[in-house]
């Protein structure tokens, strides 16, 4: 396997994750229109540094996982499970979103830094995405969890995430009208995803018990 794989595999995977409007992109685009690049940037490295620390102990906890395809096989049905509940919540029962207006007060580059610490630190849903996208890779023979590809893949998630949370900086004046049209329809956008996630995993399911 070349390492190119498990860095664009770490890097396309923290891109999806991120690039739907959430706290973390929202508050950097916000911070660079009212404060400017360089507190935005601050920011985005304080959040990417967490990141970078949550990544590795998920592929460290999925390594744990590989190796027992009893718990594997569990973790795809309980998957499974989540998954089309929040289908059905989204598309179903969630109301629709609406974007709140925040003040944000000039601050040093500092306090940006570890603001951008604390939020990604808040923000615990990239450990269970990276386990199960590092064991979903791992099962199509995409990855592999060995020393130097582990390393690859979170490299690439670190500069996937960057690069999400930079196109904020850099793109939202231009996006602000889509991302207020996707924060609108978030729901159906969520719904949809995970619902596409719900059949891939029952497939697999299927596929583990009749082949």
């Amino acid at each position: 396997m070349t390492l190119l794989t498990p860095l664009l595999s770490g890097f396309i995977a923290a891109f999806i994750g991120i690039i739907p409007p959430g706290l973390i992109n929202m508050t950097a685009a916000k911070i660079n229109l009212k404060e400017g690049k360089k507190n935005a940037l601050w920011f985005t490295v304080g959040a990417v540094l967490v990141i970078l620390f949550q990544v590795s102990l998920a592929v460290l906890f999925a390594r744990v996982i590989d190796s027992r395809p009893d718990v594997v096989t569990l973790l795809r049905e309980v998957g499974f499970g989540i998954f089309s509940i929040l289908t059905i919540y989204f598309l179903f029962i969630a109301k629709e979103p609406k974007a709140k207006k925040s003040k944000i007060k000039k601050s040093s580059k500092k306090s940006r830094f570890f603001l951008g610490m604390l939020l990604s630190g808040l923000n615990f849903f990239p450990i269970p995405y990276y386990v199960v996208v590092s064991v979903t890779l791992a099962s199509y023979h995409l990855f592999a969890f060995e020393n130097n590809i582990i390393f690859t893949f979170v490299l690439g998630s670190v500069l996937g995430s960057f690069m999400a949370l930079y196109s904020y900086i850099a793109f939202f004046g231009r996006i602000e009208k889509k991302t207020d049209y996707m924060m609108r329809n978030m729901n159906t956008i969520i719904g949809s995803i995970t619902g596409l996630i719900s059949i891939a995993t029952l497939f697999n399911i299927l596929n583990y018990y009749f082949s």
